[in-house]
């Protein structure tokens, strides 16, 4: 079935959401190491503490995925899950902050999460749904660029609070700064108001009597939503697969540059490990500043890559920037004054700008249209397992293998991201995306 053509305005409508969705990506990103340090946990344990991330998106995303498939409401299929998603994410997002202990901040940050969850893949899927394959490119490479947007955002809001008057080291009774308060305050407005939004102007398309007939047909339940998710991953198709190897180096990597970057920051450019110093608050407000400015370049990259999408291929793109931007996570560590810091983000950011485009351009032309939203959940469990790898083998890694210092693990990334760039390679169906007319 042909569906109406959506004009740039309207495509852009319809990722609008993704800004508030990401500007809460963005905070934890940012903020979640450093709170739970200030709560007094040890740098070792950093990516035990993250488990709420992954843990949600392997549990929550391939159900609801699977869910919103077969979901039959006056709402819409997909509409139910962003609305219930985007307000758990908001009453976390509005509680964190004033977090007094480090099980009041897992607490939130599983809240959070399970929000986020329950709103990405289906998100997904409504692009799917709602565009022709010849408009995925710039269907995805939207989100991605409200990815870069709102992260960009998210990351350089407590600078800008500093910027106009506020004092970095101002905290509370449990060390954790204002401007981080009100930052995760700006989040809980944002990611309930933008997808509400996107949702009002851009409504899912009605289905068709055909598409009912077919969910109508399917089993409920929840032993029929895992059988159907333990039979599409039986018949995954190969591209999928592939994408598979691909997954594990560039999550891992990435899980493990946004777990450290701020601790290494510390060390190479202030010279503390002292999350309670100023030097820690300027190493915070530094990796948001050059955050901002690699998913600014990730914001203007992803237009940049859709016409280069078509031209060359998703696949061949993606494998060049996961390249840069290992070359970056090598080159960071390295760098001991705050401004040489935005050159090697430069590749950090092309980097980002595809990993939340380019591989879902190369999925979403392999999979079946009624099995999108599932599909969608089973790849982001590619995702979230090699960030529970992380939590399961860097702890013990940490401060015997990488001698306890932060700098070994953005190296280590790096190298995995050049390893991510060649495997991709390996998926020579994404190369091309044929086109509809």
């Amino acid at each position: 079935m042909r569906k109406p053509h959506l004009s740039m305005s309207r495509i852009l409508q319809m990722n609008f959401g993704f800004l508030g969705l990401q500007f809460s990506f963005g905070l934890q990103q940012g903020n979640m190491g450093p709170i739970y340090s200030y709560l007094g946990a040890e740098e070792s344990q950093l990516p035990i503490l993250l488990l709420a991330g992954p843990l949600t998106g392997l549990l929550v995303q391939p159900i609801v995925g699977a869910m919103s498939d077969r979901t039959l409401s006056r709402w819409g299929r997909r509409t139910p899950y962003f609305v219930a998603g985007a307000i758990m994410c908001s009453v976390g997002l509005l509680f964190m902050p004033f977090s007094s202990s480090l099980m009041m901040a897992v607490s939130m940050l599983w809240l959070m999460d399970v929000g986020n969850n329950t709103t990405m893949e289906p998100y997904r899927a409504y692009v799917s749904d709602r565009l022709n394959p010849d408009q995925h490119q710039v269907g995805y490479l939207s989100q991605s660029a409200f990815t870069g947007l709102a992260q960009m955002l998210a990351f350089l809001t407590p600078s800008l609070l500093v910027w106009f008057g506020m004092n970095q080291d101002w905290v509370d009774s449990h060390n954790i700064p204002y401007t981080a308060r009100i930052a995760f305050l700006v989040g809980a407005g944002l990611s309930l108001t933008t997808i509400m939004y996107s949702i009002m102007r851009v409504p899912e398309l009605p289905l068709t009597d055909t598409q009912k007939a077919h969910i109508e047909a399917q089993p409920k339940g929840v032993v029929a939503t895992f059988a159907e998710i333990g039979k599409a991953i039986v018949e995954m198709p190969v591209a999928m697969r592939k994408l598979g190897l691909m997954s594990l180096f560039q999550w891992y990597a990435m899980a493990a540059y946004w777990g450290y970057v701020i601790y290494s920051i510390g060390r190479s450019v202030y010279g503390t490990a002292d999350a309670t110093s100023s030097g820690f608050h300027s190493a915070v407000l530094s990796n948001g500043e050059m955050a901002a400015f690699y998913n600014g370049i990730a914001f203007l990259a992803a237009f940049a890559m859709v016409p280069l999408s078509k031209r060359i291929g998703a696949g061949i793109v993606h494998a060049i920037c996961l390249t840069l931007g290992g070359i970056g996570m090598l080159v960071l560590p390295e760098v001991s004054d705050k401004w040489l810091l935005f050159l090697p983000a430069i590749g950090i950011g092309l980097a980002w700008g595809s990993i939340m485009g380019n591989p879902y351009i190369i999925l979403a032309g392999s999979i079946p249209e009624e099995r999108t939203g599932v599909y969608m959940g089973i790849f982001n469990m590619m995702i979230v397992i090699p960030m529970l790898l992380l939590a399961a083998t860097l702890p013990f890694a940490y401060d015997t293998v990488l001698e306890g210092d932060p700098r070994n693990v953005l190296r280590l990334a790096g190298v995995l991201m050049v390893l991510a760039a060649l495997s991709v390679l390996w998926v020579k169906e994404g190369w091309r995306q044929p086109a509809e007319g």
